[in-house]
């Protein structure tokens, strides 16, 4: 049973790889990266998740490479002198931003597992002129950081990519400090379960590679890995109507669907905390 459940993470791995690789291609191409192929019409998951005011100071492939669901930077608290992680950091957008807020006495770590998006954040890094901040290669479930190391950890709709989320969580509450904040973003289920290929299509819609966990769920293995405050806020419920041209290529009959899905799928940012003592 072990050998199929170790296939099927590296199955789940690969093709994340695969394509968050091909999206930071897209972007040396000054490109706006997608993991779901093209959007003929304005993204509603990635649309509008920064201000202007956030990045008009870093490098335009920062912003391009972007392709969470949320902005854990905005709603995280950030204090100076702060070290903070985020967990799956792509071309390096909340890094660089996470940088600022916890300023030159304090450190944000990138963890990623792509080679090509790791070289796209350290290339952003050294145009964004900033000295605090380090990217790391390697995977969420595995954090290359020692225990009760990290103030903060973020991360932006990647904890929804893993095929092992109990033991990212469990890794998560290892490295932060006594206190420390779980603060990330992420894509979520919410309501009653949708029918199997429907959910699994509006799951490669949101998330790229499904994967989402329900709300109740993500809620209990939080608790199970010794966190607590837990808290799910919802920050953009998304409705079938959004998806009506992927699911129309997935060859699905958006009429017959039944409403209920309908706002089945959110993005959410998720609170919790490590007990201090």
């Amino acid at each position: 049973m072990n050998g199929a459940n170790d296939i099927m993470e590296t199955t789940i791995k690969d093709a994340v790889r695969e394509r968050y690789a091909e999206a930071a291609r897209q972007v040396t191409t000054q490109s706006k990266a997608s993991c779901c192929g093209s959007r003929k019409k304005a993204d509603p998951i990635t649309a509008d998740l920064y201000g202007e005011t956030q990045t008009r100071e870093l490098p335009q492939e920062a912003v391009l490479a972007s392709l969470g669901c949320g902005n854990p930077t905005l709603l995280a608290q950030l204090n100076p002198g702060e070290t903070v992680l985020d967990l799956g950091s792509g071309g390096g957008i909340d890094v660089l931003l996470s940088a600022r807020r916890v300023g030159p006495t304090g450190k944000a770590y990138g963890l990623d597992m792509t080679d090509e998006m790791l070289a796209l954040a350290n290339e952003n890094k050294r145009k964004a002129g900033v000295e605090n901040v380090e990217f790391l290669r390697g995977e969420i479930e595995n954090i290359p950081l020692p225990d009760n190391s990290v103030d903060v950890i973020i991360s932006n709709c990647v904890i929804n990519l893993s095929a092992d989320k109990p033991k990212v969580l469990r890794e998560a509450f290892r490295v932060l400090k006594p206190g420390g904040r779980f603060a990330v973003s992420d894509v979520i289920r919410r309501g009653s379960e949708a029918p199997e290929m429907i959910a699994r299509n509006i799951e490669l819609w949101v998330g790229c590679i499904a994967g989402a966990l329900h709300e109740d769920e993500y809620k209990s293995l939080l608790a199970q890995a010794g966190f607590e405050g837990i808290d799910i806020e919802p920050t953009r419920i998304y409705k079938l109507e959004d998806a009506r041209e992927f699911l129309a290529d997935a060859g699905i009959d958006f009429e017959s669907i039944p409403k209920e899905v309908d706002g089945a799928f959110m993005s959410g940012f998720v609170r919790a905390s490590k007990p201090r003592g």
